[in-house]
């Protein structure tokens, strides 16, 4: 079976980047356009607020932007938080983004977990788990464009999508493996344990669902294909190693995910297996490993530059071999 070929995008720009934003967001669109012509499957993006590198906080704007500029490509947005959003006004600018997708356009449905985020939004954080499954419930009935009262409110979301995005629910619990069955949709879980897809799947049985469907992660978080890795690590280093200290120190008890790495120096995040700097045949090695490769190619405010060429060796030396 083909390995699946995506690729990965939050747009952070820490302070000793040689980038800016906008460039970051037009190299998006510029390499998403390419990757479709190129024969990719999906890309992913995702959400967080209130972060000084600009992490992306509008990934529904972007979703719709990429659908524009492409073709065939699947476009996730992983996550939405959704307790941090007016469930209406989400469910529009979601159906805004589906027409223009057509019907490639998914989400995993978060539920948040940074303290400030919560206080930003002006949303109490214990409440999260009830408007989660509220609100979840309110864009799927506001997508059939009929209307309805939410809270008092008269509703009426038009115009409706022609294909509702799917629905994942996401989480590293089994409190979320069940929370996903019992709202019957499927589960994407941040990490990548069988034994969260068991739950899962003895939940659906147990609801009575027979629809659900479970992707577990799998591989490295951010793959970089170049003839020379040790020159090109130097490189990418600093990024790598701000990427892993920032999103350890957001992480709360409890959390999991397959891209966490508790590290403190570039030596120790190049040890954990999660950023990988390879030649091409040992990106074929990961394709056929793990059946998928995911490239993250401006991971931590890497410049365009130096994204492209790894995707550009990718396509020319790696794709033909795994496809």
């Amino acid at each position: 079976m083909p390995a699946m070929v995506g690729l990965r995008f939050d747009l952070r720009v820490p302070p000793f980047a040689r980038t800016t934003h906008a460039a970051q967001y037009a190299a998006c669109l510029d390499m998403c356009e390419w990757a479709d012509a190129a024969g990719f499957d999906v890309v992913a993006i995702s959400e967080h607020h209130g972060v000084e590198d600009g992490y992306m906080s509008s990934p529904v704007t972007l979703a719709a932007a990429i659908a524009a500029r492409t073709r065939r490509l699947a476009i996730s947005v992983a996550a939405v938080l959704v307790p941090l959003h007016d469930p209406i006004r989400l469910a529009e600018q979601l159906a805004t983004a589906a027409l223009v997708a057509d019907g490639r356009l998914s989400f995993v449905a978060g539920m948040g977990y940074r303290h400030e985020e919560f206080e930003m939004a002006g949303v109490e954080r214990a409440a999260r788990g009830r408007l989660f499954d509220e609100y979840v419930g309110v864009l799927r009935q506001a997508w059939t464009g009929e209307p309805f009262t939410w809270r008092g409110r008269g509703v009426r979301v038009t115009p409706a999508p022609a294909s509702p995005p799917p629905v994942l629910v996401g989480g590293s619990t089994p409190k979320a493996a069940r929370r996903a069955a019992r709202l019957r949709c499927g589960f994407f879980p941040a990490v990548g344990d069988p034994e969260l897809a068991r739950i899962y799947n003895e939940a659906c049985a147990a609801e009575g669902f027979d629809g659900g469907f479970v992707v577990l992660p799998g591989g490295p978080g951010f793959v970089h294909v170049t003839r020379d890795p040790a020159s090109d690590w130097k490189r990418i280093a600093p990024h790598a190693l701000y990427d892993a200290r920032t999103y350890d120190e957001w992480q709360t008890p409890g959390q999991r995910s397959a891209v966490h790495v508790a590290a403190t120096t570039e030596e120790e995040v190049r040890r954990s297996g999660v950023y990988r700097v390879v030649t091409p045949e040992e990106c074929v090695e990961i394709a056929e490993q793990h059946g998928r490769v995911l490239l993250h190619p401006l991971m931590g405010g890497i410049e365009p530059e130096l994204g492209w060429a790894s995707l550009r060796l990718f396509a020319d030396e790696v794709l033909p071999r795994i496809r």
